[in-house]
């Protein structure tokens, strides 16, 4: 196992949301607004315009401790935003997309050693299947622990803009329904858990797919945005921020606040879009 960095920290355990004592930070104030963060891969050693190494992720875990800030379960974050509860200005999530192998070697050590919840969305047809996929043992083990929870980002990760073009309206309105109502089937079967969130492949999304993303029992989907996620905003296109492995100090401090994501270039998230989407506040 990677050496961890040895920081003292006093963990704060409860049925809603794992992480630090939180003291009122200046820069957001008390409302239900908050910054999700989303990682894709990660690395011991070698970054990536998606892959973050792990001293990079410890660090930003490490930084998260130092200043006092609390990782709350995306659950709790959804239920503030849906207005069930006001959030701490120091509160952030953590998600990270495609359930990849490098998720359960490299990230899955660091999140038992600072004790922080993270939600995986990952497409069902890669699992034990593609040879750079989790398998559902690991996944397994990980929800095991308490501090992972596993959600949908569709069977096959497709290219919504990309198959509403090729095919006919009838032809895409059964694909997506089929790609939404699958892969939340097979993780509840396989996992013996509901599952309520959908993450957008690409981030695509409009109001055709958020109706479909309802229709098949979804509460609530997450696209990618350059904003923090927000009460008065769309719950079925909430943004997060991508991590990168050069969001350190400062520049991670930034980002927590909505003013230092970016899109990388030649990144493939580089043409996520959000289409016909009620438009939210700038903050």
């Amino acid at each position: 196992m990677m050496q961890l960095i040895r920081r003292a920290a006093t963990v704060v355990l409860g049925a809603a949301m794992i992480g630090w004592a939180a003291a009122p930070s200046p820069a957001r104030s008390a409302d239900a607004s908050v910054p999700i963060l989303l990682y894709h891969r990660f690395s011991p050693s070698v970054p990536g315009s998606t892959t973050v190494t792990t001293p990079a992720f410890e660090e930003q875990l490490a930084w998260l401790a130092d200043h006092h800030y609390t990782v709350a379960r995306l659950a709790s974050v959804v239920a503030a935003l849906r207005g069930g509860a006001p959030l701490d200005p120091t509160t952030v999530a953590i998600t990270v997309d495609d359930g990849r192998r490098s998720q359960y070697t490299e990230m899955f050590p660091i999140v038992l050693h600072y004790k922080v919840p993270v939600t995986l969305f990952v497409y069902t047809d890669a699992v034990s299947f593609e040879p750079d996929a989790l398998t559902w043992a690991e996944i397994e083990e990980m929800l095991q622990s308490g501090l992972v929870d596993v959600q949908s980002h569709t069977c096959s990760h497709p290219d919504f803009d990309k198959e509403r073009a090729r095919r006919s309206a009838v032809d895409y309105e059964s694909f997506v329904a089929a790609e939404l109502a699958q892969s939340k089937k097979t993780l509840e079967e396989r996992l013996k858990r509901p599952v309520e969130f959908l993450a957008w492949p690409y981030g695509v999304v409009d109001r055709d797919l958020e109706r479909a993303a309802a229709a098949a029992g979804y509460g609530a989907a997450f696209a990618v945005g350059d904003r923090l996620a927000r009460a008065d905003g769309d719950l079925f296109a909430i943004p997060r921020l991508v991590v990168s492995d050069a969001d350190r100090g400062e520049r991670f401090e930034k980002l927590l606040g909505g003013a230092g994501a970016r899109l990388v270039a030649n990144d493939p998230l580089a043409s996520c879009q959000v289409h016909g989407a009620a438009p939210e506040a700038a903050h």
